[in-house]
């Protein structure tokens, strides 16, 4: 498979972040099934040896860049979440959250849940994870605001929210759907919102 050229080089990076971020653009693009190491370290201008030094199989960069991943949206969603300002914040984390997803193609999805089962049950535990703690946080901005519904627990709400991520972001319920990890999520916040925010949190987003 011709591979394109990631969407920016690290200036100054090491050899073993080079990799992680040129296997986590193609990987992420195409699924990992049809790229090789080969392909990789043809792509990086590197030799398969050295990219075998730093991972001693494709599994092990897998499993790396999805650290990777994690460590970013991580990290974004810290910054963004420490802000005061309700609205703001949502309108940041959603955006985060669009860029972030958007990243994802469904050939990865696919390839991760059909080739390695036990990483896929890793990133649905990280990603509920993530919810769990970042929503709460911006929910809690808004109660305090008055822009979020009191009469409904902000557990039940999270909850509700954990179901229809849990229940659509799998890639066989996309493709029955004929969605994308970014029409998906766009579509489950967009309902779950409606239902959280009170007339005057709609009104303000």
């Amino acid at each position: 498979m011709p591979l394109s050229k990631p969407r920016r080089a690290i200036s100054g990076a090491s050899p073993r972040q080079r990799i992680v971020s040129g296997a986590r653009h193609h990987f992420f693009a195409h699924g990992f099934r049809g790229v090789t190491m080969d392909d990789l370290a043809g792509q990086l201008g590197m030799s398969k040896k050295t990219l075998y030094a730093h991972f001693r199989s494709k599994g092990s960069l897998i499993e790396a860049v999805l650290h990777d991943k994690f460590q970013s949206v991580e990290a974004d969603l810290r910054h963004i979440t420490s802000s005061p300002s309700f609205p703001s914040t949502l309108h940041r984390l959603l955006a985060c959250i669009h860029q972030h997803t958007t990243e994802i193609q469904p050939p990865f999805l696919r390839d991760i849940r059909r080739d390695t089962p036990d990483l896929f049950r890793i990133v649905e535990r990280r990603r509920r994870d993530i919810i769990q703690r970042h929503f709460a946080k911006v929910l809690s901005l808004g109660r305090r605001a008055g822009l979020v519904r009191k009469d409904v627990s902000a557990r039940l709400s999270i909850e509700i929210l954990l179901a229809g991520v849990q229940g659509v972001m799998n890639p066989d319920k996309m493709a029955e759907l004929d969605l994308t990890p970014t029409t998906g999520f766009s579509a489950i916040i967009g309902i779950f919102l409606e239902g959280v925010l009170t007339e005057r949190g709609r009104s303000k987003l």
